[in-house]
């Protein structure tokens, strides 16, 4: 059985944490250190460069990585990775600059074939889809499907604007704001990368 990571990087913190003791490992970039730390949670390791870091704490253990080549967030899944870890959720990832909301997509990306990666934050869930999706439990939720940059083929069943072969390209069609109509979605497509956003509300 896969261990599974919480794993905190420097955006929008949750408002509401999840149960950290269905968590193997805990882990943070340096920036979201902080957070932790005001809310009394003990990573199992931090890492960064750590020039956000007010005070280096004395009974964690820390990984400096200075390469200014690599995002805090490819670093930190590199380490995980080396370290065996490969089913991640993944919260404040978005929020706050934009612009890291967008790199860490794109680093999703780079790592698809390696790591399960689940981004939550305070509005919902996202993560890049197999070919083959089914989500459950989904009826009347806000369901997304933003292609990163094109998918093809894509088949959607139990969503209220069904997709029949589609193709979907950022810049021209993007299939944003749809309602899952079913309790049961299934979604499909043949080629492309396609993150599938999952809202709470």
């Amino acid at each position: 059985m896969n261990k599974k990571v919480f794993l905190l990087l420097n955006g929008e913190p949750p408002k509401k944490m999840p149960n950290l003791l269905s968590y193997d490992i805990i882990c943070a970039t340096d920036g979201a250190y902080q957070f932790l730390e005001d809310n009394n949670i003990t990573p199992n390791f931090i890492n960064g460069d750590f020039d956000s870091v007010k005070k280096m704490p004395e009974n964690i253990e820390t990984i400096h990585t200075p390469n200014q080549n690599f995002t805090d967030f490819d670093k930190i899944l590199k380490i995980l990775f080396d370290r065996n870890y490969i089913d991640i959720d993944v919260f404040g990832a978005s929020g706050q600059e934009q612009d890291h909301f967008l790199g860490n997509l794109n680093t999703a990306l780079q790592w698809k074939s390696k790591l399960n990666l689940t981004f939550f934050d305070n509005y919902g869930c996202y993560f890049l889809a197999d070919k083959h999706l089914v989500l459950k439990d989904v009826k009347e939720k806000t369901i997304s499907l933003i292609p990163f940059p094109v998918a093809k083929g894509i088949i959607t069943k139990g969503l209220q604007y069904a997709l029949s072969n589609e193709t979907l390209t950022l810049g021209d069609r993007i299939g944003t704001r749809n309602v899952a109509v079913e309790n049961r979605v299934e979604i499909t497509f043949k080629t492309g990368n396609l993150f599938v956003f999952i809202n709470n509300k």
